[in-house]
C-alpha cells in the first residue's frame, strides 16, 4: 500500500517536538505540505492558509490539525468537505458541539476523524487499568500540576475563551483518567480565574462514580521547580501510583513498569489504523468533563496573571 500522504496545518512548537518526529519514522504516512501562518518545513511545500494548500495539493489524503482549538473547526470542515481524512490535537475543539458535527461529516464524507488523546498512550496506562480491573478501588486523588509560564510561554490563545487555560494540560489528565475510569462525573468544581484572563489558572474537582467511589482532582498552572502528573490510587491491593504522565508505575512504592515515551507515535500508529480500515476514533469524554466543570464550577478570581 503506498504511503498516506500527509499535511500539517499549524507548524508550531508541538508539530516541531513531537509529530514531525514521529511521521518520519512511520511508514504509512508521507508529509507533504504544510499551511500555517509563520512556520515551515524545510524541504516541504509550504501555504499560509488550508484553502491555498487544498487548491494547490490534490494528492494530499489526510490533515493533521495543530493549530488553537478555537480555529480547528472551520480548518477540519473543510478537509473533511473535500474528502480528507483529519488528525485532531487535544482538545479536538472548542465546543463539543463542533466536533460531533465534524464527526457527523466524516460519516457522511467517508473520511476518518481521529480525536487524539496522547496521554492514554503513555506507556505506563494500559498497565495501571489492568491493575485497577484486578482490585477494588477505595479512592483516586488526581495532581496535575505544572508551570505555564515554561509550557506555553506568551501563548495568549490559551488563555481567551475557549483556549480552555489550565484545562489544556489538565485535559491530558482526564483523558487518563476516562481510560482507567470510564464511569465518573462531577459532583463539584472551584475554578481560579486571573482577573485579567478569560481561561481559569486551576481548578479542584471532585468526581464519583455510580457506586460512589470518589476522585479528587487538582490542576494548576502556577506550579514551580519539579512538576507534578501524577495518579494515585489507593486500593484493596495496595497504593498505586502512575507517575510521570503516565511514563511510571508503581504499585506500594515499588517501581513495577517504566517505558520510554511512545505517545505521538502511538498516535500516528492508530490514526493509520482507523484510515484503513476506514473507520474513525473520536471519544468526547475527557472534553465533556472539561464543559461539566465549567457548569458546575464555582468561579473564584484571583490576582492577575502576567507572563
Amino acid at each position: 500500500m503506498s504511503p498516506i500522504n500527509l499535511a500539517i496545518v499549524g507548524v508550531g512548537k508541538i508539530v516541531r517536538d513531537q509529530h514531525l518526529p514521529s511521521i518520519a519514522k512511520n511508514a504509512d504516512f508521507k508529509l507533504v505540505a504544510t499551511a500555517s501562518r509563520h512556520g515551515t518545513v524545510e524541504g516541504i511545500n509550504s501555504y499560509t492558509t488550508i484553502e491555498a494548500m487544498l487548491d494547490a495539493e490534490p494528492s494530499i489524503d489526510a490533515v493533521s490539525l495543530c493549530m488553537p482549538p478555537q480555529y480547528r473547526y472551520e480548518a477540519a470542515y473543510k478537509a473533511l468537505a473535500a474528502g480528507k481524512h483529519v488528525f485532531l490535537e487535544k482538545p479536538p475543539g472548542a465546543t463539543l458541539s463542533e466536533v460531533a458535527d465534524l464527526e457527523a461529516l466524516a460519516a457522511k464524507q467517508g473520511a476518518s476523524l481521529f480525536a487524539s488523546w496522547h496521554s492514554r498512550y503513555a506507556p505506563g496506562v494500559e498497565a495501571a487499568k489492568a491493575f485497577l480491573g484486578s482490585t477494588t478501588i477505595k479512592s483516586m486523588h488526581v495532581i496535575w500540576k505544572e508551570d505555564v509560564r515554561h509550557w506555553h510561554p506568551n501563548q495568549d490563545w490559551i488563555w481567551q475563551a475557549g483556549g480552555l487555560g489550565v484545562f489544556d494540560p489538565g485535559i491530558n489528565a482526564l483523558s487518563i483518567v476516562t481510560h482507567i475510569l470510564p464511569r465518573l462525573f462531577i459532583t463539584g468544581a472551584v475554578l481560579e480565574f486571573p482577573e485579567n484572563r478569560d481561561a481559569p489558572i486551576a481548578a479542584d474537582i471532585h468526581f464519583r462514580d455510580a457506586d460512589g467511589l470518589p476522585v479528587h482532582a487538582e490542576f494548576d498552572w502556577r506550579q514551580t521547580g519539579k512538576q507534578s502528573w501524577d495518579i494515585v490510587a489507593e486500593t484493596a491491593a495496595g497504593q498505586m501510583v502512575l507517575a510521570e504522565g503516565g511514563a511510571k508505575l508503581s504499585i506500594d512504592g515499588t517501581l513495577t513498569f517504566a517505558e520510554p515515551e511512545q505517545e505521538y507515535p502511538s498516535l500516528y500508529r492508530r490514526f493509520a489504523e482507523i484510515v484503513k480500515a476506514g473507520t474513525s476514533d473520536v471519544d468526547l469524554a475527557p472534553l465533556r468533563h472539561v464543559a461539566d466543570a465549567f457548569m458546575l464550577g464555582k468561579r473564584k478570581f484571583v490576582e492577575a496573571f502576567h507572563d
